[in-house]
C-alpha cells in the first residue's frame, strides 16, 4: 500500500504549521510548500521535532509567482505519482495595496488565483488517490465579499477589507465549481472558516507592520490558537465522516448554510474562465 501524501501551503507557520504536525502524527507524507527557504527549513525542524514523524519535507513554491507554482507542481508530479490530500492554507492580508510577481493585487493573486492554478496543476495526481481532497481554507469574512469584475486587481478604491473578503469570497465559489467540475471523480473540494486566530498573517514580513497589533489580539480570549484554528482543516483532510462530501463550507468540524450571494454559480464561472486567462492555463490543463 502506497504512503498517504498531503500538500500543505503556507506551512511555515500559524495553521500551516498546526495542520502539517497533524497530519504527520495521523500518517501522512507532509510536503510543506513555503515560499522562504530560511523560514520553511526553521518550520520543517519544528514539525519534525514537535511531530515524531520524520516523513515531512519542505518544497519552495510562492504563490505569487505563476513560474514558482508550476515548478513546484512540475517536480511534485515527477516525484510522486498521486496525491491524497491539498491544504490550501497559504493567504495574506495586504494593509497598502501591492501586486505580485505578475502584476495581480497580492490578495485575490496569492489567496485565490495561485491556489487556483496550483490545484488545477495538481489534479492528475489527486485523481489518481483513492479519494482525494482538496481543503480550501476560506473566511466567514466571505459574507462581506464581491467580485469586483469590472476591477478585480482593485487598482481604483483599494482597501485591505474589500481585497481580503474578495479573496475568501473568491475561495468558496472555486470551491463550489470545482466541485461540480470534479463530479463523477474521486476528488472532493471543501472550504472553511478557521475562526478568529492569532497569526501572522496581517503581518508586513519586511517592516514587522502588525507584529504588536497581533501579538496583542492572540491574547484575546476569543482568539484560537493555530492549532485550534487547524482543527476543521484537519477534519476535512482526514475524516471519514466527510468521505464523498464535496462543494459544502465549514465552520468548527460542521457544515454551515452559504450566504445566497455566496451560492451565484454564475458568478462562479465566470470567476473561473476569469482566473483561467489570468494564469495562463493551457487547454490541456483545464477541467
Amino acid at each position: 500500500m502506497s504512503i498517504q501524501t498531503a500538500i500543505v501551503t503556507g506551512a511555515n507557520s500559524g495553521m500551516g504549521l498546526a495542520t502539517t504536525i497533524e497530519l504527520a502524527k495521523q500518517g501522512y507524507h507532509v510536503i510543506m510548500a513555503c515560499r522562504s527557504e530560511k523560514r520553511g527549513q526553521e518550520a520543517l525542524e519544528q514539525a519534525l521535532r514537535q511531530s515524531g514523524s520524520t516523513s515531512i519535507e519542505l518544497m519552495l513554491c510562492d504563490l505569487g509567482s505563476l513560474d514558482s507554482i508550476r515548478q513546484f507542481a512540475r517536480q511534485y508530479r515527477e516525484r510522486y505519482d498521486h496525491l491524497d490530500v491539498l491544504v490550501n492554507n497559504a493567504g495574506v492580508v495586504m494593509v497598502k495595496r501591492k501586486e505580485t510577481s505578475d502584476g495581480f493585487e497580492q490578495s485575490i493573486g496569492i489567496n485565490h488565483l495561485g491556489h487556483f492554478l496550483l490545484t488545477l496543476l495538481l489534479i492528475e495526481p489527486l485523481k489518481a488517490s483513492k479519494q482525494g481532497r482538496i481543503v480550501n481554507v476560506s473566511s466567514g469574512a466571505y459574507k462581506a465579499g464581491k467580485i469586483h469584475f469590472d476591477d478585480p486587481h482593485l487598482r481604483k478604491g483599494y482597501n485591505p477589507i474589500k481585497s481580503y473578503a474578495q479573496s475568501k469570497l473568491a475561495n468558496v465559489f472555486f470551491t463550489r465549481a470545482l466541485a461540480r467540475k470534479l463530479a463523477g471523480t474521486s476528488v472532493t473540494a471543501n472550504c472553511l472558516h478557521p475562526g478568529a486566530v492569532g497569526t501572522s498573517i496581517g503581518v508586513d514580513r519586511n517592516t514587522g507592520f502588525g507584529t504588536r497589533i497581533m501579538a496583542l489580539a492572540a491574547k484575546l480570549p476569543f482568539f484560537l490558537t493555530p492549532e485550534e484554528g487547524a482543527r476543521t482543516a484537519i477534519y476535512l483532510a482526514t475524516s471519514p465522516d466527510v468521505t464523498g462530501v464535496t462543494g459544502r463550507y465549514f465552520y468548527q468540524q460542521k457544515e454551515q448554510r452559504l450566504k445566497e450571494h455566496a451560492l451565484d454559480d454564475a458568478a462562479a464561472e465566470q470567476l473561473w474562465t476569469w482566473s483561467e486567462e489570468q494564469v495562463g492555463l493551457q487547454p490541456d490543463e483545464r477541467l
